[in-house]
């Protein structure tokens, strides 16, 4: 039997292989994949060729062993079907609808251990966002919002929407939001954003400061998130924070520098960066928390907010280079694509 998957074999040159797929080993089973999302803002590095080489893809996955160097499989999101077990294996496995940490592929050979089975009453759709959802409760477990807070967003991709919609779930004073795309902002507002605003309106600082003005605390936002994947944004987030803010960078900037004024307001302001990357947790959480309890809670919350209606297109899997095109080159037209399978 034969299987399809991506590879990315250069900057801005993806292909589709095929290769035979052995039966489940002993302890394993097969997968058949559905549909699998595209990360706009990792897998954007990865296809740009913006990674740093010889940096491991990612320790925590053991589908992504090894280092960034093309050709290259990747990829995190797939959902699909169990269509073969091997032996050691419960057959209660078989065709049950399951997540993995896999790369974009027709089919997949895993241990069940590495499987998250669906819950029935959430559809596949919607499954196909928890990467995202889960690093969303990271951030928001990293950046520890308080009651009252007054709270931005920078960067309202598909990340920056599901930490949005969990944010306006807590008692904050004031929840801002910050995108380029108009597209974006507006669906930030019905998410519950009180305002989201154009990050290169000349006039931004001054917007989110009104926003976010409490007559009775410093100027200036408690806490902030940097979300965009845009260097230059690190430094916005700093100078609307206020006074002992904390600045949570979740964007990853591969080989892009970020150009920092740490010689004014953050000298004298006390603020906080702190780095939140969902591989891990917080070493303060690990008391009581693990990864599979951080997993419940991304499920939940994909049954509350139901993310599938984020899917602004779905790209067959042989027309996969037609999806990287449109996210590298307009990316202003795509919230979360998928690609059937």
């Amino acid at each position: 039997m034969k299987r399809r998957y991506l590879s990315f074999d250069a900057p801005r040159q993806i292909s589709i292989r095929e290769e035979q797929i052995p039966a489940p080993k002993p302890g394993q089973v097969q997968v058949q994949t559905v549909l699998s999302g595209i990360s706009p803002g990792t897998e954007m590095l990865v296809y740009r060729g913006e990674i740093l080489r010889d940096l491991p893809v990612d320790e925590s996955i053991s589908a992504l062993s090894g280092e960034f160097a093309y050709p290259l499989q990747y990829g995190y999101s797939a959902v699909g079907r169990v269509v073969g077990t091997g032996a050691e294996v419960d057959p209660g496995w078989m065709g049950q609808e399951v997540f993995a940490l896999q790369p974009h592929a027709s089919h997949f050979n895993v241990r069940p251990q590495e499987l998250q089975m669906l819950p029935q009453d959430l559809a596949m759709e919607d499954a196909v966002f928890l990467p995202n959802m889960e690093t969303a409760v990271n951030l928001v477990m990293d950046g520890a919002p308080l009651i009252g807070e007054q709270v931005a967003v920078f960067g309202q991709g598909i990340v920056g929407l599901l930490t949005c919609a969990l944010l306006a779930r807590f008692p904050l004073a004031g929840l801002v939001t910050l995108d380029r795309y108009a597209s974006r902002r507006e669906l930030s507002l019905k998410l519950g954003a009180q305002a989201s605003l154009d990050p290169d309106d000349p006039q931004v600082f001054e917007q989110v400061r009104a926003h976010l003005h409490d007559p009775g605390a410093d100027p200036g936002a408690d806490l902030i998130f940097e979300l965009s994947g845009v260097p230059a944004a690190l430094d916005q987030a700093i100078a609307v924070a206020g006074f002992s803010g904390r600045v949570v960078v979740g964007s990853w900037y591969g080989s892009k520098r970020a150009d920092l004024d740490l010689g004014g307001h953050f000298h004298r302001a006390r603020l906080h960066l702190v780095s939140s990357q969902v591989s891990t947790l917080a070493p303060e959480l690990s008391g009581r928390w693990d990864k599979q309890r951080r997993f419940r809670v991304a499920w939940e919350a994909l049954r509350q907010i139901r993310p599938a209606r984020f899917i602004t297109q779905r790209f067959p899997f042989g027309r996969a280079t037609e999806a990287y095109q449109l996210l590298d080159q307009n990316p202003g037209e795509a919230i979360q694509v998928v690609l059937a399978y």
